[in-house]
């Protein structure tokens, strides 16, 4: 195996600190189309791998806005790609998120349907004083490896 192969087989990290960020939502959505783009997500081959995309674009601004919400706002994003899933995470100062029954006129408690819906898993893990949800879904079918 060579270098290379370990770099990619490892994946890349991005990580966005967000103290204090003004648009966080934004910040994190244009974070996460620079990375998509820099490992060959976007642009998308064909209308299914746009579809992949598409939601993980939905999904950041789901689990940041979550956070903004719901936990005082994030302290950290994270984009973890490899060449067969890309993990979102989100660091905040709060305890686990707790599902909440969507009411039929009420807006708001659609997000972890959402996560359940879109992804292939996600959780919670303590971190520090607070928690880092983390949400991870299967690359498209023709994404290349993210590189060295």
């Amino acid at each position: 195996m060579v270098l290379s192969d370990v770099l990619q087989s490892r994946g890349q990290t991005r990580r966005l600190t967000l103290c204090g960020a003004e648009d966080i939502v934004g910040r994190c959505r244009d974070f996460s189309r620079e990375a998509l783009t820099d490992w060959q997500w976007i642009p998308a081959g064909d209308e299914e791998e746009q579809a992949v995309v598409d939601d993980v674009l939905l999904l950041v601004s789901e689990v940041v806005t979550n956070a903004c919400l719901h936990a005082g706002g994030p302290r950290e994003f994270v984009l973890h790609c490899t060449a067969d899933r890309l993990r979102i995470e989100v660091t905040d100062g709060t305890v686990h998120p707790r599902p909440r029954p969507p009411g039929v006129a009420a807006p708001g408690g659609h997000g972890l349907i959402l996560l359940r819906r879109l992804t292939r898993s996600w959780g919670s893990l303590p971190r520090g004083s607070g928690k880092t949800v983390w949400a991870e879904v299967a690359a498209p079918g023709g994404a290349r490896r993210p590189g060295p």
